[in-house]
């Protein structure tokens, strides 16, 4: 089987893996079923990479039925020890406007009916996730943004609802009353299973609009309008997180299940 070192969730806005060369595609088995598509493994930045649209190539899985677990598991299968997550996110906050980056370091779970642990094949692990994103891989993504001047905030909290409706303006505002600052549809569970997996995880949030709270409220449009302006910034951020990746990971990820069991 092919092997890979490091993985990319496509998000919303990036489902081509054109960006890959020397592509091949592979088709996994897991014990949870198939992932979203087929995973295309090839060289991208110099080094090895695996690739997987998190909605499948034509953005037809919604976020509430993705099957995370396959997913995740399809990435460990494959020998990834760390994976970047490019995701689209509603902007809970006056400071992080439309356009700008984000690297979250918290999150908050709104979803209700997704599995997200792999402890019911029969032992049960009770995972950290104080600090639920790699140190490592997550300053990061601030740093190579600021090395291409791009705005990226360097922390937020990110609340992860069930989808695919947005959410209501009671709501929204709630959220932005607990210092909430980033909102999105597919964080949780993708984080705490790659966690489980003793995977080093980090969020790429791509900022598209401000949510209900503000005076207009999100369309599905004014996100693929902004997506597309952002989609550059994207891939130029993963070109230099992927290049400069440090060969070493300093990190407590690949030991986070060691005290996690009863």
């Amino acid at each position: 089987m092919e092997s890979a070192e490091i993985g990319i969730f496509g998000g919303t806005g990036l489902y081509d893996a054109s960006m890959i060369k020397g592509a091949s595609e592979v088709d996994v088995d897991t014990p949870y079923g198939k992932p979203s598509d087929l995973i295309t493994v090839g060289e991208f930045a110099g080094r090895r990479v695996a690739f997987l649209p998190r909605h499948g190539r034509k953005h037809s899985i919604p976020p509430h039925m993705i099957n995370y677990r396959a997913n995740v598991w399809a990435f460990k299968e494959l020998g990834v020890s760390r994976v970047i997550s490019p995701s689209a996110v509603g902007s809970l906050s006056e400071s992080m406007e439309p356009g700008h980056m984000v690297a979250p370091d918290q999150y908050i779970d709104m979803t209700r009916t997704r599995a997200g642990t792999f402890s019911d094949l029969g032992s049960v692990a009770h995972v950290s996730m104080a600090d639920p994103f790699c140190p490592q891989l997550r300053g990061r993504v601030a740093g190579e943004a600021s090395s291409l001047g791009v705005k990226c905030h360097d922390g937020g909290t990110y609340v992860c609802i069930e989808g695919p409706r947005f959410s209501t303006r009671a709501e929204s505002r709630l959220f932005r009353s607990w210092n909430a600052h980033v909102i999105g549809m597919t964080l949780v569970p993708e984080c705490q299973l790659s966690r489980e997996a003793r995977m080093c995880y980090a969020s790429v949030s791509s900022v598209t609009d401000y949510d209900a709270w503000a005076d207009k409220p999100v369309t599905a449009g004014e996100v693929v309008r902004t997506l597309g302006e952002n989609s550059k910034k994207t891939r130029d951020l993963l070109v230099g997180l992927v290049s400069n990746m440090p060969g070493e990971r300093r990190c407590g990820c690949a030991s986070a299940m060691d005290d996690a069991q009863l």
